[in-house]
């Protein structure tokens, strides 16, 4: 979801920022904010008892996050983190709420982009079940271009790690590694200066 910041601004919004590693909230906080990125990435995620990591997601300029939870009085079930330098764009969820019942044209766009989370989220569920490595690094490459305009083969610069794909796939590392060079025999992407491109 991307609001025009003036918009924001004008219902009460501040712009926060934060340094790498930062967190701007923590799983088990409650939802008091709707959340903007205006420069930078955010990871969302969280460890498992053994203290693996798992990373739901990975943000960049322009995107929302914790927007669902501004409509429940529940709390986050996963972190957010600085992973670069970030400004934030925040507006409380008393002012959100007042705002989408002022300007029903955005809570109409944002029922648009849950909808879109709840369809790629199920088609990440589909493929995080598949015990083959290829349908899950295609199925999280697929969802990460899909917030992407162009949509030719090879058009999106993927720009996370090898680890955080393993992160958000739950693969190991060197896993991922040997079957990104194997995608790329079979022509399904491409790895330029150690860059993959979808």
């Amino acid at each position: 979801m991307n609001i025009n910041e003036a918009i924001l601004y004008s219902a009460g919004a501040e712009k926060k920022q934060y340094k790498k590693g930062d967190i701007i909230f923590r799983e088990n906080d409650y939802a008091l904010y709707y959340f903007q990125i205006a420069e930078g990435k955010v990871k969302l995620n969280n460890y498992n008892d053994e203290g693996k990591e798992f990373i739901h997601n990975i943000l960049g300029k322009y995107q929302s996050f914790g927007d669902s939870l501004i409509f429940l009085n529940e709390q986050y079930p996963m972190n957010a983190i600085a992973l670069t330098p970030v400004e934030i764009i925040r507006l409380s969820k008393n002012n959100f709420m007042e705002l989408l019942k002022e300007r029903p044209e955005i809570s109409l766009e944002m029922n648009k982009c849950l909808a879109q989370k709840l369809y790629y989220k199920s088609l990440m569920i589909h493929n995080l079940a598949s015990q083959n490595p290829v349908s899950r690094i295609k199925g999280l490459l697929d969802y990460l271009k899909s917030y992407h305009k162009e949509d030719a083969p090879y058009s999106y610069l993927v720009e996370i790690t090898r680890q955080q794909l393993a992160n958000l796939t739950g693969l190991r590392v060197e896993t991922v590694i040997r079957f990104l060079k194997k995608m790329e025999k079979e022509g399904i992407l491409k790895i330029e200066n150690k860059k993959i491109l979808y």
